[in-house]
């Protein structure tokens, strides 16, 4: 069998900077490399719903908004699989097959389970009146882990490209994966995680220099914000707070504009933007000692940004005349996915012995052994 990926995002809003250096490039590239028998790229709607329950029109408008996203940075359904969650029913057969291979505790034990449930503001017995925290933590959302070693072994993927925090994540799946095929036989495959090659794209900060850029925190750039969005955000950065005067020696480390030129600029962005530098490390060298200014280093970045966006920009304008044909390559996708993923399960419950009516000899055998009594 060849290499398979699986990977995907919440439909919860616009992709942003985060998601392209931390995956959604990385997929692209990986499209493109022809080193992989089948690429799945999901819509995790029915994921997005465990912390989203009360809210559902929220994911149903950003449907469409992923799929642009995935569009215009470059997915082509032709060489990718793109598919809705939802869609593809066996996979919540499979979460319910695996839950009966996981405990509550080893899913408590989740770092990535805690940090989400703190992310959330879900609290097992809120204060009342606090506003702050939800009420009590819904299943759905406690055994997302177990849902994610579906969606990853319905599909038999060798490969999840992934950002470092969902490395646990993947450790879990590949528990569960040798529990069944401990107790049931060599039915599922392991997967390994896929980190991104450029250390800056581990976890690219919010604008505002917080640890992980979020929606929710406001501090994003969107892969959809115009040149002008795009200039005023960056305009707004944060840098090295020490760094008052042109001529103070500054701080790279820790600056989100270098951060950000980490994770973006190439050699040939100082021959067309900034010729007075040969490299990033020559530019790196001048600000911390001094006589370098932020303003002069944010519109290095803002050229480079915009670059890099200007030709995904131009592909969303693209499909985004052509709404009913995003919905039908999902649609074509999400059928594709469901036959992949129905596959695995016939050998699941064959594996399991509950394949009842398709498993010829037991029934021959028990209606042998049944007329034998006659």
């Amino acid at each position: 069998m060849g290499k398979i990926i699986l990977t995907g995002d919440r439909p919860t809003g616009r992709l942003h900077l985060g998601h392209y250096v931390g995956s959604l490039r990385r997929r692209v590239e990986l499209q493109e490399s022809g080193a992989f028998e089948r690429i799945f790229i999901m819509i995790a709607d029915a994921q997005a719903l465990t912390d989203n329950a009360d809210n559902p029109e929220k994911v149903r408008q950003n449907i469409i908004e992923v799929a642009l996203d995935y569009l215009s940075a470059g997915l082509d359904p032709e060489k990718s699989t793109l598919f809705i969650q939802s869609q593809v029913p066996e996979l919540c057969e499979l979460a319910f097959y695996y839950m009966n291979l996981v405990t509550v505790q080893r899913l408590q034990r989740n770092p990535t389970v805690k940090a989400e449930i703190t992310l959330r503001g879900f609290a097992e017995s809120a204060v009342e009146g606090d506003t702050q925290q939800r009420q009590g933590i819904p299943v759905g959302f406690f055994t997302y882990p177990v849902s994610q070693a579906s969606d990853i072994t319905a599909f038999k993927a060798t490969t999840v490209p992934a950002g470092e925090d969902q490395e646990p994540m993947i450790e879990q799946t590949r528990e569960i994966v040798h529990k069944f095929n401990t107790v049931y036989g060599p039915v599922l495959v392991e997967p390994e995680i896929l980190l991104p090659d450029n250390a800056a794209c581990l976890r690219l900060p919010g604008t505002d220099g917080k640890a992980k850029m979020s929606k929710s925190l406001g501090n994003c750039i969107y892969l959809s914000d115009t040149a002008d969005e795009v200039k005023k955000k960056v305009m707004g950065m944060y840098t090295d707070p020490d760094h008052l005067r042109v001529e103070d020696p500054g701080k790279v480390e820790g600056n989100t504009v270098f951060t950000y030129l980490d994770a973006f600029c190439r050699p040939e962005h100082f021959a067309a933007y900034l010729p007075e530098y040969a490299s990033l490390d020559e530019l790196k060298a001048h600000y911390r000692r001094g006589g370098l200014g932020d303003v002069k280093v944010k519109r290095l970045l803002i050229a480079v940004l915009n670059e890099t966006l200007d030709p995904i920009r131009a592909r969303r304008k693209h499909y985004e005349g052509r709404i009913r044909e995003v919905y039908d390559i999902l649609r074509r996708g999400s059928e594709e996915a469901r036959k992949t993923a129905a596959g695995t399960l016939d050998e699941v419950r064959a594996a399991m012995k509950i394949n009842y009516f398709t498993d010829e000899a037991l029934i021959e055998e028990q209606a042998r052994a049944y007329a034998a009594k006659q």
